[in-house]
């Protein structure tokens, strides 16, 4: 498919085109995947499916022959909402938003970087709009920063360890179109993940960097004017940016990622 020669991935990667619709997965992960894979009534006939919690989107959960999916369709939102739910502008398969954020997830993923493993995605056309839908591995044992915050203050290594992790990604060059506290995933041990890179990418060094942090504050903030006193301060912020800009990359650690 010549539209698709933009996909820098892997022998693993396959491209399944029918009736004015795509799918594209990797088929280490998922062997010779369906179009159903992207449907969540075909999950549900095979095992259980609940909505997500939390993210951008129409997010399903999914338990099915032994494995664990978050399943997104894309719907808008603001204003654009109000001229369709779900359709966005045709502009070719290329730039269409399932398969950038999974070919960018495919990226970083392959580089190391703690975001969920992209496993299918497709776009369906009707004329000049089209529908899209992404398929990744669920990070298991994890909540947001969001979910932490409603139920207690968060511990100083926790914020220690998300600066020193978004200094990490914003020295890859990687971009965050939405970094908010839904969107920041900890597990045990400090862990952090970061997900929905939906209109993410790759820059170069500038300013998006601090835009990115002052976005995430400003999330944080709102959430925790709704909370009882003392799940967020001045203090717990000025030391993720301590710790954000004491981070340097280790030798041999993931440097910045080529353009996609």
């Amino acid at each position: 498919m010549a539209g698709l020669n933009f996909l820098a991935t892997g022998a693993e990667v396959r491209i399944v085109e029918r009736d004015g619709a795509a799918m594209l997965y990797d088929s280490s992960r998922a062997g010779n995947a369906v179009p159903g894979w992207l449907d969540p009534h075909w999950w549900r006939e095979r095992g259980s499916v609940t909505p997500a919690a939390e993210g951008r989107g129409a997010a399903s959960l999914i338990e099915a022959d032994g494995r664990s999916f978050v399943l997104r369709h894309y719907r808008r939102g603001g204003w654009a909402a109000r001229l369709s739910l779900d359709r966005y502008w045709w502009r070719g398969p290329a730039r269409t938003r399932s398969f950038r954020e999974w070919q960018l997830l495919y990226h970083l993923h392959r580089a190391g970087l703690p975001v969920p493993m992209p496993v299918a995605a497709g776009y369906k056309r009707s004329g000049r709009t089209y529908v899209a839908d992404l398929l990744v591995q669920r990070v298991p044992e994890v909540r947001s920063l969001a979910a932490l915050l409603r139920a207690g203050p968060v511990s100083l290594s926790t914020w220690v360890a998300i600066g020193r992790w978004l200094r990490r990604f914003h020295l890859c060059g990687v971009y965050h179109a939405d970094l908010n506290a839904h969107n920041i995933l900890l597990g045990a041990d400090e862990a952090v993940w970061l997900i929905d890179f939906d209109r993410g990418g790759l820059r170069a060094p500038g300013w998006w960097s601090d835009a990115n942090l002052v976005r995430l504050q400003r999330s944080v903030q709102k959430l925790c004017a709704a909370l009882p006193a003392g799940r967020f301060s001045p203090a717990d912020w000025h030391l993720l940016l301590d710790s954000y800009f004491a981070t340097r990359l280790e030798a041999g650690a993931v440097h910045a990622l080529p353009a996609i």
